[in-house]
């Protein structure tokens, strides 16, 4: 039998006050995305989503940051590899419609351009890598006073 590898990521779901959902179009996959990304050593999967939104669109100041989930996602079969992912809700205060954000942090993604938009969670579409699964957890209405702050 073949060792699983078990990689550990944070998803970020960042609405605005408008209750729109934060995406962006590739790069390296079909479809749409949330920021999300690989912990590092010895970093929280909180810490890890501050770093991956601050990373992938450039936003520095997340509100009322909660935990939705966590769950096991099957990446591929052979090898064996999944994904445990940490969903989050934050809340942020963006009046952009539309921006292009590119990674300079020097990592693996440095130098990749993220066009992100907003989309209305409770519309009909499919993300890549099924980062959707959990957007029906997210609150109705764009009030950013119906997330409660909790910690890990």
């Amino acid at each position: 039998m073949e060792n699983v590898t078990y990689v550990q990521k944070a998803c970020a779901y960042v609405t605005r006050q408008t209750g729109e959902l934060l995406v962006f179009d590739g790069p390296g996959h079909d479809g749409l995305q949330i920021p999300k990304g690989t912990l590092e050593p010895g970093e929280s999967p909180r810490e890890a989503l501050f770093r991956e939104v601050v990373e992938e669109s450039g936003l520095g100041a997340l509100n009322a940051t909660r935990h939705l989930t966590t769950d096991v996602w099957t990446r591929r079969e052979s090898p064996p590899k999944r994904y445990v992912r940490h969903f989050f809700h934050s809340t942020v205060h963006e009046s952009r419609d539309r921006w292009t954000h590119t990674v300079t942090d020097g990592g693996g993604e440095h130098g990749y351009e993220f066009d992100l938009h907003w989309v209305k969670p409770t519309a009909a579409r499919e993300f890549a890598l099924d980062l959707d699964d959990y957007v029906h957890l997210l609150p109705t209405t764009g009030r950013t006073e119906d997330v409660a702050t909790i910690s890990d």
